[in-house]
């Protein structure tokens, strides 16, 4: 089973024995420009995320839209790998290609419980994508008012 495979399916053993023969997959990307630590992120495989971080994954490294394993997580709605990525030291204002940030994709996508992460880390509200909107903006295209309350105080 190819690298990526293995992350996608949790298959940890397989990914440490193939980990440790090449280090340098760490820092691989796959075909579609996703590296190690966003496809572990994306398939919500907590303990793979952990042991490539504690191998020298970068933790905001990019995928080729330049979204963060912070960013997917947001959108997906993976609270507990929010707050691990969060915990150790993930930007929470990096913004992808399209000037989104963590804090949007968690406006759009109604994820309450990891904007409230974000914002208590320093998310800034302000920050817009290439549209000019914001957190706030999404959340009012929603119509979520929790959200639009959080993100007003």
């Amino acid at each position: 089973m190819e690298f990526f495979d293995l992350i996608r399916h949790g298959q940890l053993e397989a990914i440490i024995k193939m980990g440790q023969a090449n280090p340098a997959l760490i820092h691989q990307k796959d075909h579609r420009g996703f590296p190690p630590l966003v496809m572990a992120t994306y398939s919500e495989q907590l303990p793979v995320a952990q042991w490539l971080l504690e191998n020298g994954a970068e933790i905001d490294e990019t995928d080729a839209a330049g979204n963060t394993a912070l960013m997917g997580v947001c959108f997906k709605g993976y609270p507990e790998i929010a707050q691990f990525l969060i915990e150790n030291g993930a930007d929470v204002n990096i913004q992808n290609s399209n000037g989104a940030t963590a804090l949007i994709y968690a406006s759009t996508f109604g994820q309450i419980e990891i904007a409230k992460m974000l914002l208590h880390a320093g998310a800034d509200k302000s920050l817009s994508d290439s549209r000019g909107n914001t957190a706030l903006s999404h959340a009012n295209f929603q119509g979520l008012q929790e959200l639009k309350d959080l993100l007003t105080n």
